[in-house]
């Protein structure tokens, strides 16, 4: 049973690493096909640093990736915490099921949606452009807010709420008990919320391709790109941002452990 078992994880795990390992591959490709491996060479890398139509879309994805995982994270937290406060069950059951809609639904729904609104509302102001930056950070923070929420309500709810009450009696006032007991205590929630914004955000293409206008993110360009023909600098670009995604994978993981670490010594 063991050695059945075995196979079938090196399978999962080929089946679900072999394409990320053809594209690191191949962007080391010295030929400009991408299919045929001509050689080792960094050109396409290099190649990135002259390319201003993919340097443009990467700095338009990584600034929307930030501040939308940013706003989410706060705006989340504060939500769970409000969320967790409040007495009656049924309306506590309600908001939840209301924040989990943009998880639940299809994204092209939200995309849709969003944009007849945004639309709808540059219309009424009489905007010269009704998509831009603006509509399509407003989008990401919508759709990445259930993810935070998921992810620093169950810390919360883990949390003594006595230590809480600890702190006022030792003279801190509620606001700053919060800041000094909770928000630490939930620390990880807050960050696991962070970083599955930031990496939703980075990828996102369906949401958008509907509401970023002129304002075009890196996998709207790649898509662009796809209908013509796929040259080994997208691999290249695409594997910087695998490592990137790896690298604050194996950061979360650090912090984590090193949380669990200390509750296990507390």
């Amino acid at each position: 049973m063991k050695t059945v078992s075995r196979i079938y994880t090196v399978l999962m795990l080929i089946f679900l690493y072999a394409p990320v390992a053809v594209m690191v591959f191949f962007s080391l490709n010295s030929g400009g096909s991408v299919w045929v491996f001509s050689g080792f060479s960094l050109k396409w890398y290099e190649g990135l640093m002259e390319d201003t139509t993919m340097l443009t879309a990467l700095t338009h994805t990584i600034i929307i990736a930030v501040l939308s995982a940013v706003i989410s994270t706060v705006i989340g937290t504060a939500a769970s915490v409000g969320i967790l406060s409040l007495r009656k069950k049924f309306t506590k059951k309600v908001i939840t099921s209301v924040t989990n809609i943009p998880l639940m639904n299809a994204d092209i729904v939200t995309g849709v949606s969003l944009m007849l609104l945004f639309i709808f509302i540059g219309r009424l102001f009489s905007l010269d452009e009704s998509l831009g930056f603006v509509t399509v950070l407003i989008a990401h923070i919508t759709f990445n807010l259930p993810y935070v929420i998921l992810s620093v309500m169950p810390k919360l709810v883990q949390t003594d709420h006595n230590l809480l009450d600890a702190a006022m009696d030792l003279g801190c006032t509620k606001t700053a008990s919060f800041f000094k007991v909770i928000l630490p205590s939930v620390s990880t929630g807050i960050f696991t919320g962070f970083i599955m914004a930031f990496t939703l955000s980075l990828d996102d293409f369906v949401i958008s391709y509907f509401t970023c206008g002129h304002y075009q993110t890196l996998p709207i360009v790649i898509y662009n790109m796809t209908k013509k023909t796929v040259s080994p600098d997208v691999y290249a670009l695409s594997t910087v941002i695998f490592v990137i995604i790896f690298v604050l994978l194996i950061l979360y993981n650090v912090v984590q452990n090193k949380q669990d670490k200390r509750r296990t010594a507390i």
